[in-house]
């Protein structure tokens, strides 16, 4: 049997560009547009988990009300993970803009069969709305993070 007690002490301080990453998400971290980011992802999730009672459809679309429920969880644990653990998560946040584009389609693909009300329909399509524009803004503050290439000259 061969020895792989080696591999267990090594640990990300050796890496070589730990210098660089700890310099980025140091620049990420600053802004206070990551924080209110991470805060705004965090209360969209909250209140899409509550919407189905906020604008009482959990009884005329349960399956849409279970929709929103999950996704709203989905989404509050991303906003703690942005606010907890900015330096994993913030290459994840593109799945926000994901959320809310399936936020706007939902009333019509959960409710198949029926017909969504228009505060229903108001509801999810603005959800939605905030959800992909906050994500769209946090992946792109991710990316304005990313080092650039190394030239090869």
């Amino acid at each position: 049997m061969s020895d792989l007690s080696h591999h267990a002490t090594t640990d990300i301080t050796s890496h070589p560009d730990v210098a660089e990453m700890r310099e980025r998400y140091a620049r990420l971290l600053s802004g206070r547009q990551a924080t209110a980011l991470d805060g705004l992802v965090l209360l969209a999730g909250m209140y899409t988990a509550i919407s189905p009672w906020v604008v009482h459809f959990r009884l005329t679309s349960p399956e849409l009300a279970v929709n929103n429920l999950i996704i709203g969880l989905v989404l509050t644990v991303i906003g703690l993970g942005l606010t907890r653990s900015p330096e994993r998560m913030y290459r994840l946040s593109w799945t926000c803009a994901v959320i809310g584009v399936w936020m706007i389609i939902s009333p019509w693909v959960v409710t198949a069969g029926h017909h969504p009300t228009a505060g229903l329909i108001w509801n999810n399509v603005w959800i939605g709305a905030v959800t992909l524009a906050l994500g769209l803004a946090a992946t792109r503050l991710a990316m304005a993070t990313e080092a650039p290439p190394a030239s090869s000259t």
